[in-house]
């Protein structure tokens, strides 16, 4: 319990200082993304520039800041909007069973055997640069997921004895759904929300990396990593190292979160 108290506590004094970077640093080192000084490209990282500059002469200590801004704007909303779309199918097949199981997971069943990459890349390449597209295709690559981790808690639940009570005494079924099933997969949802905006973080950033997410010219960790795609060659790691480090922190993280609540609520269910 308290190791994993620890690393709960690890996980949130990391994103929260990721997020007071993400948040401040664009407003007090502010950076015009469509100016480029290319005297001051490509310098290493120094007292000028704590994590040098890009090919644009641009500073990357408040372009990473901005992207990570970005990535993680998008991954959050793809998060709930999945959770909100996974908890509304999750709960009603766990929860009524009959047609509305068999429905909700075949749709899950047909959207788990498209490829996700390639069918964000088939969304995002119709409508290139769209930050909605880009959280559609997204979502709906994510929400599976919630929707089978929820229908699996409530299987259990709906045939408890308090909910055959309530179904004796004639309560709606909405009423029991909302009191007896919604907190029970409000639970699971919330760890995999966590859990997903990890995951969206590194498939926002695969598709921007792939020239078909936002445009180069805004910035995110995807778009910082497909710009400093010829860094290493070059000898300019600092291009490379610091957006895929933000990346890691982030993933870290946010799995040091939801992991360790996963493992406590197992426990407490146990």
């Amino acid at each position: 319990m308290a190791e994993r108290n620890r690393a709960a506590w690890c996980g949130a004094v990391i994103i929260t200082a990721l997020a007071l970077y993400a948040i401040f640093v664009p407003i007090v080192f502010p950076v015009d993304e469509a100016i480029t000084d290319f005297a001051a490209a490509d310098q290493g990282p120094g007292l000028a520039h704590w994590f040098g500059t890009d090919s644009s002469g641009r500073d990357l200590f408040t372009l990473v800041a901005k992207g990570m801004r970005v990535s993680l704007g998008i991954s959050a909303v793809t998060a709930v909007v999945s959770a909100i779309a996974g908890l509304a199918v999750g709960i009603a097949a766990g929860a009524f069973g009959g047609w509305w199981d068999r429905i909700g997971m075949r749709v899950a069943d047909a959207m788990t055997a498209i490829p996700s990459l390639l069918l964000s890349l088939l969304i995002v390449s119709m409508f290139r640069g769209s930050l909605v597209a880009i959280v559609v295709s997204l979502v709906l690559t994510h929400w599976t997921s919630i929707a089978r981790v929820v229908r699996a808690e409530l299987l259990s639940v709906r045939h408890a004895e308090y909910v055959e009570v309530a179904k004796l005494r004639g309560v709606p079924s909405w009423k029991i759904a909302r009191v007896h099933f919604l907190p029970v997969a409000l639970g699971q949802a919330g760890v995999a929300v966590v859990l997903l905006v990890a995951h969206a973080v590194w498939h926002e950033s695969t598709l921007s990396f792939l020239g078909v997410g936002l445009p180069p010219h805004q910035a995110s960790l995807g778009t910082l990593l497909a710009d400093a795609g010829d860094a290493l060659l070059l000898g300019h790691w600092w291009r490379l190292a610091f957006p895929a480090g933000a990346i890691v922190a982030v993933t870290l993280a946010l799995s040091l979160i939801g992991r360790s609540f996963s493992a406590s609520r197992a426990a407490v269910t146990a």
